[in-house]
């Protein structure tokens, strides 16, 4: 699959304006260019830049196989380029009014519910019952694209999962395995130590701790390590959420532990900085000034040969091991997963059209195509069986990871209480709060965010 980029068709993208006009008044109505007679169905997710996967993806493979075989619709493309945070702002804005809202939104899947609960989004619930191909989806995925209510309000674009990178180059160094898997933090801590031993100009271990970061910090950091205790983020039974306990102190303690106590991880410069991930992943992993990174599977893009490090044997240069919980035992190991979605606004005026598109969007092969191009994992069964899906670098370790899995919380204020975690996680990282002051600033403030009924 050809990943060539077209320079002239980005520069048509990135300067669409965001405001386009709405599509049309009905189904089947000429909007655009009249002389066509189609359907514009107008697609609208977070561009990334000049590289970005999913431009590619669209233009390259999806749109000229979609409007062959769908000859009275016509693919607009309105990227957003944008901050993750500004993007989940500016979708909202569009949302409000049919003049321009898009038809299909990349939605990401901790914002489903916030944008579900606001009336944003289409209940998908009979779309779905009536679609053969719902069965298809990997089962345990699903949760995440329904919403408080318990309804469905997009179909699953792709998913991830999370464990640690580790350079085989810098662990032989140190006197580790090559095929290394810890079964507790406890050997994380120790593998991590051994390095720092034997190079003190490696970094031991990486974790996201700035809040420049953003999601990233609660999702690849801290509700990695909380899911390895014996405590949750949230009751999904009782709705309320856990600011009291020790897995929040134990989690913060772990990361105290790394930058503060051992000094295991990388400077503030490094740490406390939004170029984090670059400098890391395509800087100093590849170039064995790292040991180990708490992060996610599309990480290994950063290698591929179209990436931004090209690394020609990268599984025989790099590992990528399952967390393992606090203490091991059942379960031993755990994952954090989430991904995008596909979704239709309410006020978006060709939902039958819009439909046809996530439905194509979701098909088996696309999906597979999807999943390669951007690094990540699909989340079809059937398509997870394509030979060339298969044959992706580390993809059956970071699949085995998903029956581990867990989501963020299925609650609209679950976006507000994630800042509080970036802000508890920065505060212990660099050394300004210590985990019980951190965890008691956290609690108070979500207690204000959620009310006084709503948190143990």
């Amino acid at each position: 699959m050809s990943m060539k980029r077209k320079a002239l068709s980005l520069l048509s993208l990135l300067t669409l304006p965001m405001v386009l006009a709405a599509c049309g008044n009905s189904e089947g109505s000429s909007n655009g260019d009249g002389a066509e007679g189609k359907t514009e169905i107008k697609i609208t997710w977070r561009n990334t830049g000049e590289n970005d996967k999913m431009t590619q993806y669209l233009e390259e493979t999806f749109i000229p196989q979609f409007e062959k075989e769908n000859e009275d619709i016509k693919i607009v493309l309105s990227p957003i380029t944008a901050s993750e945070g500004d993007y989940f702002s500016k979708v909202a804005l569009s949302m409000q009014s049919e003049s321009t809202a898009p038809d299909v939104v990349a939605e990401d899947s901790f914002m489903l519910n916030s944008d579900a609960n606001a009336g944003y989004l289409t209940n998908l619930d009979e779309y779905v019952a009536d679609w053969d191909q719902w069965d298809k989806y990997t089962e345990n995925l699903k949760a995440g694209v329904i919403a408080e209510d318990g309804s469905t309000y997009a179909i699953p674009g792709t998913s991830d999962s999370r464990g640690i990178w580790y350079n085989k180059n810098v662990f032989k160094k140190a006197g580790l395995p090559e095929d290394w898997q810890p079964t507790t933090w406890g050997e994380i801590i120790e593998a991590a130590e051994a390095i720092k031993a034997s190079d003190e100009n490696v970094i031991p271990l990486g974790l996201g701790v700035a809040k420049a970061n953003g999601e990233s910090v609660s999702m690849q950091t801290f509700q990695m390590l909380l899911y390895g205790t014996q405590d949750t983020l949230f009751d999904s039974e009782t709705r309320k959420w856990q600011v009291n306990t020790q897995g929040i102190i134990d989690s913060l303690a772990f990361i105290d532990e790394v930058y503060n106590q051992k000094q295991l991880g990388p400077s503030l410069s490094v740490a406390i900085n939004s170029n984090y991930g670059s400098v890391m992943f395509q800087d100093k992993f590849p170039n064995d000034e790292v040991g180990m990174l708490l992060d996610g599977f599309w990480s290994a893009g950063n290698w591929a040969e179209n990436g931004a490090t090209p690394v020609e044997n990268m599984t025989e240069r790099f590992g990528f091991a399952a967390m393992p919980t606090q203490n091991g035992g059942e379960p031993p190991f755990t994952t954090m997963s989430g991904g995008w979605t596909w979704a239709i606004p309410e006020k978006a005026q060709n939902k039958e059209a819009s439909w046809r598109v996530v439905q194509a969007l979701g098909g088996k092969e696309q999906q597979a195509a999807r999943a390669i191009a951007e690094g990540n994992l699909t989340v079809r069964d059937d398509s997870a069986e394509i030979a060339e899906y298969k044959e992706q670098p580390f993809i059956e370790q970071a699949t085995s990871f998903l029956q581990y899995a867990h989501f963020r919380p299925a609650d609209d204020k679950y976006p507000n209480v994630s800042v509080e975690i970036q802000t508890m996680v920065e505060a212990v990282a660099t050394g300004s709060k210590t985990p019980e002051e951190a965890a008691s600033d956290y609690a108070a403030n979500v207690t204000r965010i959620v009310g006084d009924d709503a948190v143990n």
